[in-house]
């Protein structure tokens, strides 16, 4: 079984690799963005608030995102593993993350991070934009205050994992079947 958490600012290519991680390995993909526009789109009270705090691009509260995905975890069977896509977002998540998964006699494989440069970022998140509906991929202060708040507040999860041996840093600029096997190389390794 593998747990991985894929790790990067907004636009390293997180949804994208997930995406072909899911084929390859069978794993079930868990994503808090997928899950607040779940909630979104259905108009729920969890889904209102997740959405002031993705309109203002601030993180929701660590009590809501843990409630979700521990559910989320809870609620798949014969699972061959799980991607955390875009969670943990912060050290306390990681540590209830580890908490949750102890509890179903599981532990995260590894992080994998996707090295990106903020410039190549910004234009990713903007060429997004353009299709993908969302309004945070739009709006150029809503872009940096992501991509700030990520630098603030997210990237102190890396040093987390890499306290425990688990941290390993991919190159995410270039074509995506080279990222993507840079990263499986990491995952067949465990």
């Amino acid at each position: 079984m593998y747990n991985i958490v894929l790790f990067g600012p907004p636009g390293a290519g997180k949804g994208t690799q997930s995406e072909k991680l899911i084929q390859k390995y069978g794993l079930t993909h868990l994503s808090t963005g997928d899950l607040f526009r779940k909630h979104l789109g259905e108009g729920t009270e969890l889904g209102n608030l997740a959405k002031k705090y993705m309109n203002e691009g601030r993180l929701v509260p660590d009590e809501v995102v843990i409630g979700m995905v521990e559910e989320k975890i809870a609620s798949t069977k014969n699972s061959k593993g799980f991607i955390f896509d875009g969670f943990p977002r912060t050290t306390a998540q990681a540590s209830a993350l580890d908490e949750m998964l102890e509890k179903h006699d599981m532990s995260i494989s590894g992080m994998i991070a996707l090295d990106v440069p903020e410039d190549v970022l910004k234009a990713r998140i903007k060429e997004r934009g353009k299709t993908s509906g969302r309004v945070d991929d739009q709006d150029d202060a809503k872009i940096n205050t992501r991509i700030k708040v990520y630098f603030d507040e997210t990237l102190p999860v890396a040093d987390y994992y890499e306290k425990q041996g688990k941290f390993k840093k991919i190159n995410g600029v270039g074509a995506i079947d080279e990222i993507f096997s840079d990263i499986t190389k990491v995952i067949d390794s465990y």
